[in-house]
């Protein structure tokens, strides 16, 4: 079992660039799809963005929308650690951030966010005026 913790969330203006951690415990970022997601007041969560690290140092990551050309999701192995990186962030991009992971998701699963069985972070807050 994983234990995750994200940080790195915080208060900035439109256009500006966050970067979020998420520090995992307990199991390595290998052979395993990490994912980002996001809940604003009123909307639904969703996933932002996804990687996964298969067998022989594959990586594959994976954007909704919203995030494409904007975010950039990336990991440190050595570091145990998945990044988000927000560049040109937009009100709309205000909410609840938080970071998940599951070892028994494979790529297409990753691709389609599918981590509601996995472990899951408190999550960080991200405001942007």
């Amino acid at each position: 079992h994983v234990q995750l913790v994200e940080s790195g969330g915080g208060s900035v203006q439109a256009g500006g660039s966050l970067r979020l951690s998420c520090a995992a415990s307990g199991r390595t970022y290998t052979d395993i799809c990490t994912a980002w997601f996001r809940a604003a007041p009123g909307k639904e969560r969703e996933g932002v963005a996804s990687i996964y690290n298969g067998a022989h140092g594959t990586n594959l990551a994976y954007y909704n929308g919203s995030a494409k050309g904007r975010f950039t999701i990336s990991q440190d192995i050595a570091k145990n650690t998945v990044y988000l990186h927000m560049n040109n962030l937009k009100p709309e991009d205000t909410a609840m951030y938080y970071c998940a992971a599951d070892p028994n998701v494979g790529p297409v699963g990753c691709e389609s966010f599918y981590l509601q069985r996995g472990s899951w972070g408190q999550g960080t807050q991200v405001t942007v005026s």
